[in-house]
């Protein structure tokens, strides 16, 4: 019956497209109370009392908060986080200087995936509290290229905009940005930064810098390597 009924109850709020976590956490709790009232009702027709069970729980519960304070933190950080709904699954998050894609949301605590298809798992009370990043689904990428005092700067950003605007990976919104971003040495730097999805950081960065690079070699754009001259002073002997 406790199953049916949380099973009818995940059924409903994903009908409403309520949140998956909101739903999950509902339907666990709706099918813990089911299981209790039952055992309860059943004691009570077999002609055992309940009162006795009932302080023993109580007296129990006591002891056990004090022994897992820190799992209840982390248990009324996930009420919390269901509640207020900082973050959602499918959100990036940056927290405590961890960053990644949330896969999953349990009251106990909150599971990332990275770049690197790397699971992290972060206790509910560190993010409860603590400067919280969302970029939603996609994360900030930066690159940048020098190019020769000699070649068009304009020319250079068009190209990487052009590679920007064609890949797939890059997402359109927000927009990319592409620009001067400092004049070094050796030539002068061009600044791109765009947003992709959080689990293809790597392979669409790699992709946009070999496709840049090749953009700059098809239109003969100079890319520039530190050089040094010396000079050498011979003092001839009288």
């Amino acid at each position: 019956v406790a199953k049916k009924a949380a099973a009818l109850v995940t059924k409903l709020m994903t009908r409403h497209k309520v949140d998956i976590t909101l739903t999950n956490f509902v339907s666990s709790v709706v099918k813990v109370l089911i299981i209790i009232a039952v055992v309860i009702i059943c004691l009570g027709k077999i002609g055992i009392s309940v009162t006795p069970f009932v302080a023993a729980i109580g007296a129990a519960s006591l002891g056990a908060g004090l022994a897992v304070q820190g799992m209840l933190a982390n248990y009324g950080a996930g009420l919390a986080i269901i509640a207020t709904r900082p973050y959602v699954v499918g959100d990036t998050i940056m927290v405590k200087d961890v960053s990644g894609q949330v896969k999953t949301i349990d009251l106990g605590h909150t599971i990332l995936i990275n770049e690197e298809n790397v699971e992290i798992t972060i206790p509910n009370k560190h993010v409860i509290g603590e400067i919280l990043h969302n970029s939603n689904e996609y994360s900030l990428v930066q690159g940048e290229i020098d190019i020769a005092y000699s070649s068009c700067a304009d020319t250079a950003i068009s190209l990487v905009e052009g590679v920007l605007n064609e890949h797939d990976g890059v997402a359109q919104s927000p927009q990319c940005k592409v620009g001067i971003e400092a004049f070094a040495a050796s030539g002068v730097t061009i600044s791109y930064r765009y947003w992709v999805p959080t689990t293809k950081i790597i392979e669409t960065k790699l992709a946009v810098n070999g496709l840049v690079y090749k953009a700059m070699n098809q239109q003969n754009i100079e890319i520039p390597f530190p050089q040094r001259v010396v000079t050498i002073q011979q003092n001839n002997a009288s």
